[in-house]
């Protein structure tokens, strides 16, 4: 049996982040997934497909996805049924996300007094640096000129197929 789901849209809504009673971070959100086709009149519908992620995947969303983001998210449809107050059964599918992405830095989508990932992680703790290009063409230890050796040596190494691990 396979049950994947792959999707990449924007949140219709800051998520939301609850603990369980034992102290589980749960955070759900809606995904608006475009549609690859167009209505009669030109224009694209979306689906809004309800995504919830636990634990720490679930503290980062709240933490850094906000309204408008976009978000790439991997995981499993689950459906579920409760009674309602009227005493109507009501069907529910959502996602279950495994893995959740965060595919644009944070102040892209008009959210400009947000900190950049820069702030949130440094230069160099993993997450999106936006002055990565910037810092890059300043630092000319790290430019290549005329495709010269990155290594700096000029000369040629010599490995026999002995040495090679396969």
């Amino acid at each position: 049996m396979l049950n994947r789901v792959v999707l990449v849209g924007r949140l219709t809504k800051d998520p939301e982040l609850r603990y369980t009673p034992s102290g589980v971070a749960v955070a759900k959100f809606t995904l608006a997934v475009n549609r690859t086709f167009t209505n009669q009149q030109g224009e694209r519908d979306a689906d809004f497909i309800n995504v919830v992620v636990w634990r720490r995947q679930a503290e980062n969303a709240a933490n850094y996805l906000k309204k408008g983001s976009l978000a790439g998210v991997d995981g499993r449809i689950q459906t579920s049924s409760y009674d309602n107050q009227e005493g109507r059964r009501v069907f529910m599918t959502e996602v279950v996300a495994e893995s959740v992405q965060f595919l644009e830095p944070r102040g892209a989508t008009g959210q400009s007094s947000a900190p950049s990932y820069e702030q949130d992680f440094g230069p160099t703790g993993g997450g999106f640096n936006p002055n990565q290009n910037q810092q890059r063409q300043n630092n000319t230890d790290f430019s290549r000129k005329n495709d010269a050796n990155p290594f700096g040596d000029e000369e040629k190494i010599d490995i026999s197929d002995d040495d090679l691990p396969f």
